[in-house]
């Protein structure tokens, strides 16, 4: 059985905000809602892409980042002694950009920096791997689901070796979001094998993503990676991807229960 110790559920590593253009409510709203559940520490990981082409910016741009750690840093003043906030990225690796990605990385203060992959590329066009819009899933479905959740994993893994710091990696399955139909291959597992071992000797956190409770009753990533996770003894962090101030510290009440079930599955 692996060792399966607690994890800080007073601390929400990843939430967003109306900048990204795609949630609801304001930095202060989140800082509130997290005071209000009783966490000591809130981190703000918004959206950072770079040379995607989508019909709608779900990203910040550089407006977006300069609000953004102007009201961080009138937050983390105005609430001292009473929540700890933490300005971080959630940032999105396109493999194309590998220069202007890493190069825009460098521009800000990060106070954390996660990473997670949105978007594929069929065609000119890029179609996001975590919308629920039926029209991009269904391009993606019948584009090839297997060579997608191929060349996902591998760039995650080839991002991770281009960082020079990575903190975190955000839902590590969740290219599975919103087509539950389909499943992981056996190649999937091994290369998930690799960017665990990767991130063991890069000392970087998987993050646990509650946002998974509401859509399939287990978090982004499932028991048998987070098994897997526990084996090399990583590091796990709780993140709810709120993008609505009622969503902060979602379902944190679970985690460690559930943790508790995938340590005791048999690899």
């Amino acid at each position: 059985m692996n060792k399966c110790d607690p994890i800080d559920i007073g601390f929400d590593g990843h939430v967003h905000t109306y900048l990204c253009n795609h949630a609801k409510g304001t930095m202060e709203e989140y800082v509130v809602a997290a005071i209000s559940r009783g966490l000591h520490t809130l981190c703000f990981l918004e959206h950072l892409e770079v040379g995607i082409t989508y019909h709608q910016r779900s990203w910040l741009n550089e407006e977006d980042f300069a609000v953004y750690f102007r009201e961080g840093t009138r937050l983390k003043k105005a609430y001292e002694g009473q929540l700890t906030i933490l300005l971080g990225v959630e940032a999105g690796y396109n493999p194309e950009q590998q220069t202007p990605f890493l190069n825009l990385l460098k521009a800000y203060p990060w106070d954390r920096i996660g990473l997670s992959l949105h978007f594929y590329r069929i065609g000119k066009k890029h179609f996001n791997l975590l919308s629920r819009q039926p029209d991009s899933l269904a391009l993606l479905i019948e584009h090839d689901p297997a060579l997608i959740m191929d060349a996902y994993f591998d760039s995650l893994l080839e991002a991770i070796l281009i960082m020079e710091r990575c903190d975190v990696v955000c839902h590590l399955d969740a290219c599975l979001r919103h087509a539950q139909e389909r499943r992981l291959s056996e190649k999937n597992y091994i290369q998930i094998n690799t960017i665990l071992d990767t991130m063991q000797q890069k000392q970087i956190a998987l993050e646990i993503n509650t946002s998974g409770f509401t859509l399939r009753k287990a978090p982004f990533p499932e028991a048998t990676i987070l098994n897997r996770a526990m084996q090399r003894g990583l590091l796990l962090v709780a993140g709810s991807d709120a993008h609505a101030p009622q969503q902060v510290g979602r379902h944190f009440d679970q985690v460690n229960d559930y943790l508790q079930l995938a340590s005791k599955l048999s690899m």
